[in-house]
């Protein structure tokens, strides 16, 4: 769980909660009733499973 604070945008609450900014999307798709907000207020909750794994089934030049 995290909560907002004024102001903030998808990428940089992924960044605060994943350490890249790059997660963002992740982040939006854990939080779907939350889509159509670009900026937060403060106080909001949002959802912030963890990140899943890589896959394991790459080959082994990768």
């Amino acid at each position: 769980m995290y909560i907002t604070k004024q102001g903030q945008a998808w990428d940089q609450i992924a960044r605060a909660v994943y350490g890249k900014e790059i997660y963002a999307d992740f982040l939006m798709e854990s939080n779907p009733k939350h889509l159509n907000t670009l900026i937060f207020s403060a106080g909001v909750e949002l959802n912030t499973p963890k990140l899943p794994e890589p896959r394991k089934d790459l080959p082994p030049w990768r």
